[in-house]
């Protein structure tokens, strides 16, 4: 979850920034490069933090998890081998034409650079979240047994690679993550631009960015909505069990199932306590038809059923603050449409906090999504009619690592975390204080800059310059 903070904003601020030097790239105008230089710091701040709270993790497949990653080897070789290759390494190299690129290489290149470096942090996406909805939904492998240490002991391995890729809900999943990520950035750089209105700075580059963030907030809480709408109606074919979760539906029954507002779900009585319930709605979103039944938690063996409170909570969780995105995005665009919205201080307050909204809309979907497959760390699926075992949580773990090791790690991690956090923000905070530069440096700086170069393109050239000019360059 603490790596999670950062991939989201990364993949989201990349577009954001693309958005911003395309603009420029076309019209040339300082204010939208000063926009670009800007969101280009903050991008490089964020990436460093990905990458190092993300190395953790693959150490940690070996560490905590040696069995599970003998299970999923094969398969998480083969999507994360891709990640490295076709979306890291495009990444990390375009960052630094990206970074330190502005005055050394054309705009056409850079443009192409700040491309690459958004699509390399969304492809890095794509093959995280298919290697994760393997788990969920496995599709494209067979069971084979290997003798470790003269124990016979279960590997999945991959029988049809695009199978394994496009498996029954990797689609679904990869579109609503990605379009959170892009709810995510376009709402951050909304909410740092409409600080920056309310304390009558940079409004000229704010006034930029907004044209832009705002619209694309819109447009992808919309998408999310739809995307969610989706990857739920799948859940009543591939993963029952969550989606009985999702919802505390408890028992079948030959009635319409309806879906709760909120409430606060009982495991063990089998109820919803203070709960608030829209008849017939469950039963028109997973099946376009309000009369049919949702099978419930007592269609599943009853050692297969995840934990309830966690899920319903947290899923209805994002889909309030999905719905409150929804609005607020929709009203500002609005306002900013009627030339309205720097009047409406409310309003710019409300945009400066939505970043929090779509950061905790993210977390809350990625708990949901894996708390509410326990108890499996990988599903057991059927391949060409034949059933296929799975992996149970309990039974992925490292036989070697005590319970009193994995609590230390915990508490070890949770300290530097902390203090990783407070340096993430202190840095942006610090960027964000300061803030773009106006059109009038950037045009300075270019100024300077190029006639700082000049003595060397004359000494190049085998020219000279005269006495008084070469002192006024110096």
């Amino acid at each position: 979850m603490f790596h999670y903070l950062f991939p989201p904003l990364s993949i989201g601020l990349g577009l954001q920034l693309f958005l911003c030097e395309l603009v420029y790239f076309r019209t040339r105008k300082p204010e939208w490069e000063a926009a670009a230089r800007f969101w280009t710091r903050v991008f490089a701040v964020n990436f460093a933090m990905g990458v190092a709270t993300g190395i953790v993790m693959e150490f940690e497949f070996g560490t905590n998890w040696a069995a599970y990653s003998r299970f999923v080897g094969d398969v998480f070789g083969s999507a994360l081998a891709a990640e490295g290759i076709f979306a890291f390494f495009l990444e990390s190299g375009f960052l630094a034409v990206l970074v330190f690129g502005w005055d050394r290489v054309g705009p056409r290149m850079h443009l192409f650079s700040t491309l690459m470096v958004s699509l390399g942090s969304i492809f890095s996406a794509v093959w995280i979240v298919v290697a994760n909805s393997w788990q969920q939904t496995p599709a494209g492998y067979h069971i084979v047994w290997h003798d470790v240490q003269g124990e016979m002991m279960p590997r999945a391995e991959v029988t049809d690679f695009w199978a394994m890729v496009f498996n029954p809900s990797s689609v679904d999943r990869l579109s609503h993550t990605v379009i959170g990520a892009f709810v995510l950035g376009a709402f951050f750089v909304a909410s740092v631009c409409s600080y920056y209105l309310l304390r009558n700075r940079h409004q000229a580059v704010s006034r930029c960015c907004l044209s832009i963030a705002l619209p694309t907030a819109l447009l992808f809480t919309i998408l999310a909505a739809a995307t969610g709408h989706d990857s739920a109606k799948k859940l009543v074919e591939t993963q029952p069990a969550k989606l009985a979760a999702m919802e505390a539906h408890f028992e079948t029954t030959d009635e319409p199932t309806g879906l709760y507002l909120f409430g606060w779900p009982d495991a063990e009585s089998q109820t919803v306590h203070y709960g608030v319930q829209m008849p017939y709605l469950l039963s028109l979103m997973v099946y376009n038809d309000p009369t049919k039944p949702v099978p419930g938690m007592d269609q599943i063996p009853e050692d297969q059923h995840p934990p309830v409170w966690l899920p319903f909570q947290t899923f209805h969780l994002m889909v309030g603050l999905g719905t409150i995105m929804i609005g607020v995005a929709a009203l500002s665009c609005w306002f900013w449409y009627r030339d309205q919205l720097e009047q409406k201080r409310w309003l710019l307050w409300a945009i400066v906090l939505m970043p929090i909204a779509a950061m905790t809309a993210n977390q809350a979907g990625w708990i949901t999504a894996e708390v509410g497959r326990q108890p499996w760390i990988v599903y057991p699926s059927v391949q060409d009619g034949v059933e296929m075992m799975g992996l149970k949580t309990a039974d992925g773990l490292s036989e070697s690592v005590t319970a009193q090791q994995v609590l230390s790690s915990i508490i070890l991690f949770s300290i530097i975390y902390s203090m990783l956090f407070a340096v993430w923000v202190f840095v942006l905070n610090n960027k964000i204080q300061h803030g773009p530069e106006s059109a009038e440096e950037l045009v300075e700086y270019k100024r300077k800059l190029k006639s700082d170069s000049m003595p060397d393109k004359f000494a190049r050239s085998g020219k000279s310059l005269g006495g008084d000019m070469m002192e006024e360059q110096a």
